[in-house]
C-alpha cells in the first residue's frame, strides 16, 4: 500500500499543495545539532564538517583529455567530453569499503573568457536599446556581436590561455560533507557535453548518462585491482603531485548513489531509469539519487525502482523538477521532494553562484518588486507569480547539504535514524520554520 506525506517542515502532518507542471525552459548532513543556521549569519559560507572537527577529508583530482570520452554511437550524439573529476575522500581510508557519490553538474557556460562576457554583455544592452528604438540593423548588429561572444564563453576545448569553468567544483561543500562521514565522492565534468548538446535534446540525457556509467566503470577497475585509466591518473589539485591514496578494496561499487543538478538531474534521472539499469557495468548497483533543480524538459522515462529526490526553488525559473510527480504513480521505491521557499536555480554550485566571482556566475532569479525578495516561478495560473522571501547563497546550500547528507546516510549506509528529517517529520536543527515543503512518497 503506497503512502504519501506532503508536509511544511517544522509542521509535519499538513499537507502542501501538489507542484504543479513542469515550467518548459530550453535552458538546459545530517549530523544532528552540526548544521545549526543562525538568521542574522544565513548568507555565510557553509562550514565543511572536517573544518569543525569532524574526520579529515583529502581531495584529488584526474583529467584524461578535454575529449577522451565519445557517447556510444548507438545514441547518434555528436560531440565529444572531458573524463575529468574531482574527488573528496576521507584521509583514512581504513580497512572496510566506503560508498560511492558520483555527482554531475548541468549546462552553464564553459570557458571563463572575461572579455567575452564583457562584450556580450555590452552588446545585449546595445541591442536592447536599438529594439527599443527600432532600428533592427543595429539591433541584428548587436546580435551577432552576442552570438560570437557567447561561442567563446560555450566552447569546448577552450582557447589557448582561457582556463575552463570547472563546475564540477562547484559542490565542494556537498563532497567535503559527505566525504567526512565516510564517502568517496567524484564530482565529473561536464563541459564538453555541455558546448555540443545545442539541437540535440533527445539524445542529450542519454549522453549524460553513458558519461557517468564511463566513470563508474573506471573506479571499478581501480577499486577491484588499481588498475585501469585511472592508475597513476589522480593528482593533487594545489601541488600538481601524483596522489599515492590506494582504492583498490576500498570502494564499493554497489553501493552507488547519483546526484545532478540542473541537467545534470537529468542525466542522473535517465541513469535510474527502469530503461537504463540493463545499462549499468555488471557489478555497479546505483541505490539512490539525489537531484538539485533537475532539467525534466525532454526525457521522462519512468523511475520505479530507485529511491531518489528532487529539490527545487519558488524563485528558481528553469524547471519544478517534476520528477516527482511523473513517478509518483508507478513507484515502488520511497521518493521525496523539497521546495526551497526563495530558492534560486544557481545557488546550489558555488562556481555559479554571484560570490564567486567567476565568469558567467550570477543570481538567475527574477527581482521581486520589495528588496529582499524574488518572484515565484509557479507553472501554474492559479499561482501567478508573486514577492517571495529570497534565500542567500550559503542559507540555501546548508538546506540542501542537510538532505543530501541525510539521504545517502539513509541509502548507502542503511541509517534509518535519518528517515524522520527526510520525511519531514522532525526539522533539521537550527532551520527556519516554512521555508522548506516536504513531498514523500513511499512506494508501494
Amino acid at each position: 500500500m503506497k503512502r504519501t506525506v506532503r508536509a511544511p517542515i517544522h509542521r509535519a502532518g499538513a499537507r502542501s499543495r501538489t507542484a504543479r507542471a513542469l515550467l518548459r525552459s530550453a535552458l538546459c548532513t545530517l549530523s544532528v545539532g552540526a548544521l545549526t543556521v543562525p538568521a542574522a549569519t544565513a548568507s555565510a559560507a557553509v562550514p565543511h564538517p572536517s573544518a569543525a572537527g569532524g574526520p579529515a577529508v583529502l581531495q584529488a583530482r584526474y583529467d584524461l583529455g578535454d575529449q577522451a570520452f565519445t557517447p556510444p554511437a548507438a545514441l547518434g550524439y555528436q560531440g565529444r567530453a572531458e573524463l575529468a573529476a574531482d574527488v573528496y575522500y576521507p584521509a583514512h581510508l581504513g580497512t572496510g569499503r566506503h560508498p560511492l557519490v558520483l555527482m554531475q553538474h548541468g549546462s552553464w557556460e564553459t570557458c571563463a573568457d572575461a572579455g567575452a562576457e564583457a562584450e556580450s554583455r555590452a552588446a545585449q544592452q546595445a541591442r536592447d536599446r536599438a529594439e527599443q528604438a527600432g532600428d533592427t540593423a543595429e539591433a541584428a548588429r548587436q546580435q551577432a556581436v552576442v552570438e560570437r561572444a557567447s561561442a567563446r564563453l560555450w566552447a569546448w576545448p577552450c582557447a589557448p590561455g582561457t582556463a575552463p569553468i570547472l563546475s564540477s567544483g562547484g559542490y565542494d561543500y556537498l563532497a567535503r560533507a559527505l566525504a567526512a562521514r565516510g564517502f568517496v565522492v567524484v564530482s565529473v565534468g561536464a563541459n564538453g557535453i555541455n558546448a555540443t548538446a545545442a539541437g540535440q535534446a533527445d539524445t542529450v540525457y542519454q549522453a549524460r548518462a553513458a558519461l557517468i556509467e564511463r566513470h563508474l566503470l573506471m573506479w571499478q577497475r581501480l577499486a577491484r585491482s588499481g588498475d585501469g585509466p585511472l592508475r597513476g591518473a589522480l593528482t593533487d589539485p594545489r601541488t600538481k603531485a601524483p596522489v599515492t591514496a590506494d582504492f583498490r578494496g576500498r570502494v564499493d561499487l554497489g553501493d552507488v548513489g547519483l546526484l545532478g543538478h540542473s541537467m545534470g538531474g537529468g542525466g542522473v534521472m535517465q541513469e535510474i531509469a527502469d530503461s537504463s539499469r540493463a545499462h549499468w557495468p555488471a557489478g555497479v548497483t546505483v541505490k539512490a539519487a539525489f537531484t538539485l533543480a533537475p532539467t525534466a524538459t525532454w526525457d521522462g522515462d519512468p523511475v520505479t525502482r530507485t529511491p531518489f529526490a528532487v529539490m527545487w526553488g519558488t524563485c528558481d525559473q528553469v524547471n519544478t523538477g517534476s520528477f516527482f510527480e511523473q513517478n509518483s504513480a508507478a513507484n515502488r521505491a520511497p521518493i521525496y521532494k523539497y521546495t526551497l521557499t526563495g530558492g534560486n536555480h544557481a545557488f546550489y554550485n558555488r562556481q555559479w553562484s554571484p560570490s564567486s566571482g567567476q565568469v558567467a556566475s550570477r543570481d538567475d532569479a527574477l527581482p521581486g518588486g520589495a528588496p529582499g525578495t524574488c518572484l515565484s516561478q509557479y507553472d501554474d495560473p492559479a499561482r501567478p507569480q508573486r514577492d517571495q522571501p529570497r534565500l542567500a547563497e550559503g542559507h540555501q546550500r546548508r538546506i540542501a547539504a542537510d538532505r543530501v547528507t541525510a539521504f545517502f546516510e539513509r541509502y548507502l549506509r542503511g541509517r534509518t535514524d535519518r528517515q524522520p528529517f527526510l520525511t519531514g517529520e522532525r526539522p533539521f536543527p537550527g532551520e527556519p520554520a516554512h521555508v522548506v515543503t516536504s513531498a514523500y512518497d513511499a512506494g508501494a
